[in-house]
């Protein structure tokens, strides 16, 4: 074999999944279409759960050092109404300001640190996969050549070609709607109100946020005092691709055709066009191909592609590991599929309603949306759609007997004492292993797990408020078991192995030493 997995496409969901595959001692070997990062971003932003998970892995302070903004207002486009989450003291959705070449040059960085290679301008033309492996054909200016591997994931977005070798159905509908995108230094001749409104000659005063005329809508913000973010959206029934770049003048006639108004634009920053698609696979996995990403999802509505692909890799990363180590349980590769299809049909469910609140002139549409929008004034509502965008409020299957309110969640970021010193839980998923936390001195939990400790890091700690006795976090951050607290041992124990063989496989030959301590002294601390 020449590498562990072969990763075809290194957008923000190739990168990530080679940094955590290698990050779990897997060779991975990725190759990338284009010969050179794109400087074009087609997202310029990331937000929702990946930004903690970044976090947890020890990314996110390089991130926000190179973003424009790293720490935007929490105030969200939602099907052209307002998700403005400011108003609450914890929102469920944050996000940062970074144009995507940005953001893949951070991660390739982060790739060649830990001992990955992009082999850009590298495509693959052919896949064949037997019951070892996949063998694929990659050309390279003009000449060809096959590299094999145990497995292949395709990263390599909407238009996956590996996805159509591996006659996976992608099926769907495209959205009607073209969208122009711009940032534009101040805009000439239009006088810029206190409040960020707009008095556009020949037209009147335009408010910030979306205006809708009967040929499509127009919206606009201010990034800074002198850069504004100007969006159009209108029904062409043309399908345009990348390698059609926007103008300048194509965004300038677009905002005539839909305000019926000249508004001359500043200097452009950033220009790019885009059409969404409602999509998804039927499957995520065929044979030893899988995929991830824009490969696997399209959604009718911006801000999610990234954050859901990124997670896709997470997910994915730690279970193919185990395959490769050669330790994983029956069926752990197929919850892939399993979890994060059904997670994206969860954003599916958000980004198609925000399709429906886009769409439609009548009195009746502009009623859906002043209902959506005063509903959105109260904090349950409002805080249940900023978990829906953040992709926060989806769980991972429970195993039998793992009934805490916890199971299936993202681990909380609980501030712990050692005995040797605080940490926390995000520090402690810095290596990306699984986790066995024991909050209570539960000595027969801890000698239990560690059966595994081969495969999972052991801990005793403390913390305020505890909500759990004990907690076994996968890899991706999310629990597969809690102990309840002051539950007996009869029943935790077969359920704390249930969940281990379950998870992590069957133990390892070797016991843990009887000289080595699982146990340390602690003091309590408070949570965060």
């Amino acid at each position: 074999m020449d590498a562990d997995v072969i990763v075809v496409g290194a957008g923000p969901t190739g990168l990530m999944l080679a940094i955590e595959l290698r990050t779990a001692g897997v060779r991975p070997l990725v190759v990338e279409r284009q010969p050179r990062l794109r400087e074009t971003p087609r997202a310029n932003g990331l937000g929702g759960q990946i930004l903690e998970l970044l976090r947890y892995r020890g990314l996110l302070g390089e991130l926000q050092a190179v973003c424009t903004d790293p720490r935007p207002a929490p105030r969200f486009p939602f099907g052209n109404v307002h998700l403005d989450l400011t108003q609450l003291t914890d929102p469920p959705m944050h996000a940062v300001q970074i144009p995507q070449p940005r953001l893949e040059r951070l991660l390739e960085a982060r790739a060649g640190e830990v001992g990955v290679h992009v082999r850009r301008g590298h495509e693959a033309v052919g896949i064949n996969q037997d019951r070892e492996g996949v063998t694929a054909e990659i050309r390279c200016t003009g000449e060809a050549y096959h590299v094999r591997a145990p497995f292949l994931v395709a990263c390599d977005g909407s238009h996956s070609r590996v996805r159509d070798m591996a006659g996976i159905p992608f099926p769907g509908t495209p959205c009607p709607e073209v969208n122009r995108l711009g940032e534009v230094t101040s805009v000439k001749g239009a006088g810029r109100q206190e409040n960020g409104d707009l008095d556009v000659p020949g037209l009147g005063r335009v408010r910030t946020g979306f205006t809708r005329t009967d040929r499509g809508v127009f919206g606009f913000g201010w990034l800074t005092p002198e850069v504004m973010l100007i969006s159009t959206t209108e029904y062409e029934g043309t399908t345009y691709t990348d390698d059609a770049p926007m103008t300048l003048p194509d965004l300038q006639d677009s905002i005539r055709r839909v305000l019926g108004a000249e508004l001359p634009l500043g200097e452009p920053l950033r220009l790019s066009r885009y059409q969404f698609q409602d999509r998804q696979a039927d499957s995520y996995r065929q044979g030893r191909v899988l995929l991830a990403g824009d490969a696997a999802h399209q959604f009718p509505a911006t801000g999610v592609a990234l954050n859901a692909g990124m997670l896709d890799a997470v997910n994915l990363a730690w279970k193919l590991a185990a395959e490769v180590h050669g330790w994983a349980p029956p069926g752990l590769l197929d919850t892939y599929h399993g979890e994060r299809r059904a997670a994206a049909a969860r954003t599916l469910l958000h980004t198609r309603a925000q399709a429906a609140l886009r769409r439609g002139h009548d009195p009746a549409a502009e009623a859906l949306r002043q209902v959506f929008q005063e509903l959105l004034s109260d904090e349950a509502p409002l805080r249940r759609i900023g978990a829906m965008v953040a992709g926060s409020d989806i769980r991972s299957p429970q195993t039998d007997g793992a009934e805490h309110v916890l199971t299936g969640a993202f681990a909380p970021d609980l501030a712990l004492d050692t005995g040797r010193g605080r940490t926390s839980i995000a520090e402690l998923m810095r290596p990306a292993r699984p986790l066995f936390l024991d909050l209570a001195g539960r000595d027969e939990l801890r000698e239990t797990a560690g059966a595994w400790h081969h495969r999972i890091d052991i801990h005793r700690a403390e913390t305020a408020d505890r909500p759990a006795d004990a907690l076994l976090i996968r890899p991706d951050a999310h629990i597969a078991w809690a102990a309840p607290v002051g539950e007996s041992s009869d029943t935790l124990l077969p359920a704390l192995r249930l969940a281990l063989r379950t998870w992590f496989g069957r133990p390892p030959s070797h016991p843990l030493p009887h000289d080595q301590p699982v146990t340390d002294r602690v003091s309590p601390t408070r949570t965060r």
